[in-house]
């Protein structure tokens, strides 16, 4: 940890960092306080996830399997089913693990019996784990950009995230339905085979010296599959990236991605607590890809996706649409750091459009974040032209705009 403390591994990128991602989870905290105040969460999806995993820890059912879902009906928690959240066939969950379960339970594992919904302290730790997700995904989102794009890079990626309304909500929001594991692991399957690629040019034992990054891999392709089944598409999206980095490394690339895939079916089988005919059946009835082909005819399934984008991150509104016309009309910008971001976006826009409701709100979400990577890329070459302080001004003017406005909406929230 030594050389990681010293002046060249943290400075002033890292404190700018750090005070954003504060700005961040101050905001969080803001929606939860409101929400509790208003006494939101007692009767929510959020409630009832809560419940099956804190059951599960303390020995009882599997979250989301037969008996958990029977047991359901006795808890007096609203069910998930009834705002078409929770789809269930032969009693199992068939859209998540109980891994999702789990992590919404760990932090009342010790809670006083006395705790209910109706208080301030139940909020803050029924919001924790998602929390820690969302600082944790903005942290993953400005490293990457930054090693992609440099600090401008980072720093446009980061702004973009910490006031968008839909990173609020999802990780805040008592009606969210606690997707920013899932999101966060989504993210870090794709950089992180990225990542793993690269390292096959160096003439080294690459299963062996690459074990740290398979763990992490393994564990990132468990959080997106764990918290929801069908971003675990996303796996196989991972394994063509990284043949598409490393050609010539391909018998690497299958063992670095095979070992991955096997640490994620660990993590996941221990979500069951290695009961194998309970895991056995759950993946049998997992959703892995639940696509509507008619979806793509409907209009409104792209006037969904859009809106889901847009009210999700406002600026995007003007920066989304002028850094695509950029990418189609300079070359420039068409290299593999912007390209990778935008077509895994595309990608998941489409999965979400032929999913409309839920599983493809959580397509949207993952889908977000990446145009967020892209955004960055195509302003900051843009940052290099001979415009640069017109579009210095006025990409400043539109996210110092957009983060008030975020901030005059939670206090207008307050007041509701």
């Amino acid at each position: 940890m030594r050389p990681f403390f010293q002046s060249a591994a943290i400075g002033g990128p890292q404190f700018a960092a750090a005070a954003l991602l504060l700005v961040y989870l101050l905001q969080c905290l803001w929606l939860v306080g409101v929400q509790a105040r208003q006494g939101a969460g007692s009767d929510s999806d959020q409630a009832l996830r809560i419940y099956l995993g804190l059951q599960q820890w303390k020995g009882g059912a599997v979250a989301g399997t037969p008996d958990s879902l029977r047991s359901e009906a006795a808890t007096g928690v609203a069910s998930m089913g009834r705002s078409g959240h929770l789809r269930v066939r032969d009693g199992f969950d068939q859209d998540r693990s109980p891994l999702y379960y789990l992590v919404a339970g760990a932090p009342f594992l010790t809670r006083p019996a006395s705790w209910t919904a109706g208080l301030a302290l139940w909020h803050v730790l029924a919001a924790a784990p998602y929390l820690v997700f969302g600082v944790m995904l903005g942290g993953s989102l400005w490293y990457v950009a930054r090693r992609l794009y440099g600090n401008a890079g980072g720093y446009i990626a980061l702004v973009l995230y910490c006031f968008s309304p839909a990173m609020i909500v999802a990780v805040a929001g008592a009606q969210s339905l606690g997707e920013m594991g899932a999101v966060w692991g989504a993210f870090g399957t794709v950089w992180t085979a990225i990542a793993v690629a690269h390292t096959l040019y160096a003439p080294r034992e690459v299963v062996l010296w690459n074990w740290r990054r398979i763990l992490l891999l393994g564990l990132s392709m468990a959080l997106a599959a764990g918290n929801q089944f069908s971003l675990g598409v996303l796996a196989l999206a991972a394994l063509m990236l990284m043949l598409w980095v490393a050609p010539v490394r391909r018998r690497a690339v299958i063992a670095i991605w095979g070992a991955a895939c096997g640490v994620a079916i660990v993590i996941v089988f221990a979500s069951y607590f290695f009961h194998p005919a309970l895991f056995w059946q759950g993946m049998r009835h997992a959703r892995w890809l639940d696509f509507d082909p008619h979806a793509l005819a409907a209009a409104v399934a792209y006037r969904h996706s859009m809106e889901a984008i847009f009210l999700g991150s406002p600026p995007m509104t003007l920066a989304l649409p002028v850094a695509l016309v950029a990418f189609a009309g300079w070359k420039r910008t068409r290299y593999f750091g912007n390209l990778a971001p935008l077509g895994i976006a595309v990608a998941l826009l489409v999965l979400g459009i032929g999913a409309p409701g839920f599983p493809g709100e959580g397509f949207q979400l993952t889908a977000l974040v990446f145009l967020f990577v892209f955004v960055a890329g195509v302003f900051v070459d843009l940052l290099e032209t001979r415009h640069r302080l017109v579009v210095m001004a006025a990409l400043s003017g539109l996210l110092i705009a957009s983060a008030v406005w975020n901030l005059v909406e939670l206090e207008r929230a307050a007041k509701l």
